[in-house]
This record gives C-alpha cells, sequence and structure tokens, in this order.
C-alpha cells in the first residue's frame, strides 16, 4: 500500500466531473428530469457540475470504451478546478480501466470519487495503488431521486464537506429495489432498525463496498492490503442472491488479510435476493472466521435508498450491542 491520502474537503464553489467509469448518461431510463434534478442538488450544495467528454457515449452495454472512460477519468484528476469526480451510475465493467488508469497522475491530484456498487472495482484500486482515500456513496443519478433523497444528502454532505467525525444513524424508512420508475409513488419501508449478530466493539480502516465487485480483485495488485486493523463494510446487490453472497463472503474469508480484520458492517439487502434476516444470520454465523468479531448488518448502503457515504481507506469506529454506534472517525 501506498502513503495514506485524505483529498482536501469540499467547499462552495469547488466543481464535480460527472463520469461513466461503467454504464452511461444515456441509458433509456434515465430521463431529462432526473438529471436536471440530479444537477439542480448538487448545485444547491454550491457545486458546478460539469460532465466527462464521452459521459453519453454508450455501445451495445450501455457503455463507453475503455480509451474514452480513461480519457474523461485522466482529465478529471488533471483539471485543477476539479474537487469531486462522481460516477453517473454502476454496471459491470469498472475493472476494464484498471489496468490503463495512470496512478501517478491521481497521486499528484488527490480529489475526491465517490460512487458504489460496480465503482467499487475503481475505488478500491485507486486506493491500493495510491493510497488516497475514496468513497463508497450516491452515484449522480441517485441524487435524481424526487421524494427520500435526505438521508442521503445529509449523509453524503458530512462526510465530503467535513474533516469532522460523524455518527451514522439509521434511516426511518426506505425503498426496496428500482425507484427510479416510480419516481411519483416510491414504496417506502419502515426500517426497523439495525441488525446485531455479534456483540463488541472495533476500530480499523475501512475496506469494502459491493462484494461480488471486490472479489474480482482478489489476487491482484488492485485489492487494498491497509497495514493494521480493518473493518469490513460489505453489501451485494439482488443478481446475486443469497447463495452468493454467501461463496462471495467465503472467498473474502479466504483471503490472508481476514486476520486484520476487527468488526464487519452489512448493507441492507435486497428483497429481490432471497435473503431474511435468519438466512442472513445462517450465514454469517456459519463462518468460524466471524464468531468473534462484532457484526452489524441492515445498514444502509448498498441497493436499497437512502444511502450513507464512507470512504473507503478511512477510520471507523463501532460499536455492536444494546445501544449500537457507528462512527466515521476519518474521512
Amino acid at each position: 500500500m501506498e502513503a495514506h491520502m485524505i483529498p482536501p474537503i469540499l467547499q462552495k464553489g469547488d466543481t464535480v466531473r460527472v463520469l461513466t467509469p461503467a454504464r452511461t448518461l444515456a441509458l433509456p431510463w434515465m430521463g431529462e428530469d432526473l438529471k436536471q434534478l440530479a444537477q439542480e442538488r448538487l448545485e444547491a450544495l454550491g457545486l458546478i457540475v460539469t460532465f466527462g467528454k464521452y459521459v453519453n457515449e454508450s455501445d451495445a452495454f450501455g457503455t463507453a470504451t475503455v480509451e474514452h472512460r480513461i480519457e474523461d477519468l485522466h482529465d478529471a484528476f488533471a483539471d485543477p478546478s476539479v474537487k469531486l469526480i462522481l460516477s453517473v451510475i454502476g454496471g459491470y465493467n469498472s475493472n476494464q480501466l484498471l489496468q490503463y488508469i495512470d496512478y501517478d497522475l491521481i497521486k499528484k491530484n488527490p480529489k475526491r470519487l465517490c460512487g458504489f456498487s460496480d465503482i467499487t472495482a475503481l475505488a478500491s484500486a485507486i486506493y491500493a495503488k495510491t493510497g488516497l482515500v475514496t468513497y463508497s456513496g450516491p452515484h449522480f443519478f441517485n441524487f435524481g431521486q424526487k421524494k427520500g433523497f435526505e438521508y442521503t444528502q445529509d449523509a453524503f454532505v458530512k462526510c465530503h464537506f467535513s474533516d469532522q467525525p460523524f455518527a451514522i444513524e439509521p434511516s426511518t424508512q426506505y425503498v426496496d429495489g428500482y425507484w427510479a420508475n416510480k419516481q411519483d409513488n416510491p414504496d417506502f419501508i419502515p426500517n426497523k432498525g439495525w441488525l446485531v449478530l455479534n456483540e463488541g466493539e472495533a476500530e480499523g480502516t475501512i475496506i469494502g463496498g459491493n462484494l461480488g465487485t471486490l472479489c474480482l480483485l482478489f489476487g491482484t495488485e488492485y485489492m487494498p492490503r491497509p497495514q493494521g486493523d480493518i473493518v469490513l463494510f460489505i453489501e451485494e446487490d439482488s443478481e446475486d442472491k443469497d447463495v452468493g453472497f454467501d461463496r462471495h463472503l467465503q472467498s473474502l474469508l479466504q483471503q490472508e488479510w481476514i486476520k486484520q480484520v476487527r468488526g464487519v458492517v452489512v448493507g441492507r439487502y435486497e428483497k429481490d435476493s432471497g435473503t431474511t434476516d435468519e438466512k442472513l444470520i445462517a450465514t454469517l454465523r456459519s463462518k468460524k472466521e466471524l464468531r468473534d468479531l462484532p457484526i452489524i448488518a441492515n445498514v444502509d448502503f448498498g441497493h436499497t435508498t437512502p444511502l450513507m457515504t464512507f470512504p473507503i481507506g478511512g477510520q471507523a469506529r463501532i460499536s455492536a450491542g444494546v445501544e449500537s454506534r457507528i462512527e466515521i472517525v476519518s474521512h
């Protein structure tokens, strides 16, 4: 691992560059009203919104070419006015970019990069290769959510516009699955709170994001290997179902650095995954490597909304018990 770097916090007047490391802004369901609202929300935070040159390019897979995605990424890091790089959305192919990235350019121009799901590959690789803390948080398209966005925005602001520690709280309600096709009447579900599997306390460097995407990096130079204690933040999407979560988790537990893990935070699962609380508990408790670690599940990150923002490479402190607490210590 390279030396640890935290990028400068955002301030009003900073520029955000919207890029497409995975899927594109030209996806047919991403309507103009959603894009407009997303831009207005970012501008209301005092940010100047700009877009990559190829952000609307779309091939048969709904993405731009590797060459064009790399060009946009390098342009964003080289531009001194850009302070935040925000992904359009996730997808399946951010790992196509990893061997073509100029990591020295990124090291010399540290700035914030935020996204989740497939962006886990890009964010983790940048942290592994440069030591630059990156961020799991909302995509550009998430800012176009008409209703129920307050929690996501509040967490985004706490993580990006301040360097002070902050506590994560459970949301009061959430939307399961794909909200973009029912913007005017989302199906809000009351949040019953976090699920504590094992009690205890832990503190360490945050590693994680989407578990299936993280598995793509195992055995490569793009997998973070921080020194010292680790707190895992992991989530899985519905495409991998409950059995996918189990086998991806098993693969993670076979990594040598798993011995450094001191606690686990699990994002909320989608109902379409087939996962229930009972299945989740059974899966996690079947892993002997996790039996003595504090575990908090059903936390607001992953493929339901709203979303917290957390730093990959930052520090977290968790306390799992009757009065559980998750605190982002450095970001």
